[in-house]
């Protein structure tokens, strides 16, 4: 019971940050483009710290960890069901199904995951191999895509190379290459003087990413589009309920899991959606109100399926 309040306490330090955004919008503070600037700041800047940072002091072992098999198979059918469910029913533009399908499958690792992982799992370590499959997979194919739609036709060296200009991606694997550099010589290689600077600016990168959601509520009204309010409950209930369902399937009959490892996998692919989609449709200028909404809901019903996944398999 007590690490699941202190999980509680996780998503009440996400409220309040979003909600001290939504009172700088309200009060103007910053100007009308505050928004606009926290949102490139941590994209370009403060997300690549941070992801650098992370990855940088985690051990290769805890990132290639198995349960990578279960959190990339269960976020790859979720992605694929709503992109389904979209061609099927919703009929959404490419750029706004490829927000639709993050919506569905990316994780909250940071914010949310690591309290969750400390405080209900006892091993922070377990959100690594999560933070590798959504920077190194999912978030390239999804920017990939959203710089083709953005940009129009590109040529095929545009597309093979692309990956390899995005920020979150270029800072995950600087980090994952420091760690095995480390990992080899038996000692951290990067001298405190410069990676200090590079974890303070990554530490700025979730109050950021919270703040500018904050922000976009403001003047607005969650779930006030008809016409997406499908689609947004859909979203939803793929990331908190039909994720964790096939992370059990996959972990218990394919894999072999049982106790902690298995709860750990369940747990996790339960928790909302993470702010990150937010910020990348407000990159692209593209399905930002169907980004905020899916966040909101998910992040707002995310610890009654937590709750329940507690009570049932811890």
């Amino acid at each position: 019971m007590a690490g699941l309040i202190s999980a509680m306490e996780g998503f009440c330090v996400i409220g309040i940050v979003i909600a001290a955004g939504y009172l700088a919008a309200r009060l103007r503070l910053g100007g009308p483009q505050a928004q606009y600037v926290f949102n490139r700041l941590s994209f370009f800047i403060a997300s690549p710290c941070l992801m650098f940072a992370v990855l940088a002091k985690e051990s290769i072992g805890a990132i290639f960890h198995s349960s990578l098999i279960v959190a990339f198979g269960s976020a790859m059918l979720v992605g694929v069901v709503f992109l389904v469910l979209n061609k099927m029913f919703f009929h959404m533009k490419a750029g706004d199904a490829t927000i639709g399908a993050l919506n569905s499958l990316y994780v909250n690792s940071n914010n949310i995951g690591l309290p969750v992982a400390t405080y209900i799992l006892g091993n922070p370590a377990l959100v690594a191999p999560i933070l590798l499959m959504q920077q190194l997979l999912f978030t390239p194919v999804a920017l990939t895509t959203l710089d083709i739609l953005d940009n129009g036709k590109v040529s095929a060296k545009q597309i093979l190379t692309q990956p390899l200009r995005q920020p979150l991606l270029l800072g995950s694997l600087a980090g994952m290459i420091v760690s095995i550099i480390s990992s080899n010589v038996g000692f951290f290689v990067v001298p405190s003087f410069l990676f200090d600077p590079i974890s303070m600016i990554g530490d700025s990168a979730v109050p950021m990413i919270l703040m500018a959601f904050g922000m976009s509520l403001c003047g607005t009204k969650p779930m006030q589009d008809k016409e997406g309010r499908a689609a947004t409950i859909t979203v939803a209930v793929l990331k908190n309920a039909v994720m964790p369902v096939i992370a059990f399937l996959l972990g218990y009959f394919v894999l072999g899991f049982r106790g902690p490892e298995l709860y750990g996998c369940v747990v996790l692919a339960a928790l909302p959606t993470g702010q990150n989609v937010y910020n990348y449709a407000a990159r692209y200028n593209v399905g930002m109100t169907f980004a905020r909404d899916g966040i909101l809901l998910s992040t707002l019903t995310s610890p009654v399926f937590i709750a329940i996944i507690a009570a049932l398999l811890s």
